[in-house]
């Protein structure tokens, strides 16, 4: 039923900033736990950035001091602010959000961030 729409990813320059956003189709929803995730070719899946339905964030390693997450106040809508991007952060970038703890959520069609000079 919720459906959730990326934009904002593409190609950029080391050192260059992107914005990724992710909006869902309810307006209604308001998400327990909302994050971002990205798979880069040949690797697994990984966390990215958290942020709860009171604001609350949480950031991997990867990605401390140069991401970050955040959400509008109808909290439909969350952010990922990417800044001194490196090749190392290419991947397909999915937005995900839950309503509940005990719910395995949504996710968004992902968006492609190529980081390359």
């Amino acid at each position: 039923q919720v459906q959730l729409v990326e934009s904002g990813g593409g190609l950029v320059q080391p050192g260059e900033s992107l914005r990724l956003s992710c909006a869902a189709s309810e307006s209604s929803f308001r998400p327990y736990i909302m994050g971002w995730y990205r798979q880069a070719p040949g690797k697994q899946r990984e966390l990215v950035a958290t942020i709860t339905g009171l604001g609350r964030t949480y950031y991997a390693n990867s990605v401390k001091g140069r991401f970050t997450i955040s959400r509008e106040n109808a909290k439909t809508t969350v952010y990922l602010q990417m800044n001194s991007l490196t090749p190392e952060d290419t991947a397909v970038y999915y937005c995900n959000m839950k309503n509940s703890p005990s719910t395995i959520g949504f996710w968004g069609q992902g968006t492609q961030v190529t980081v390359s000079s």
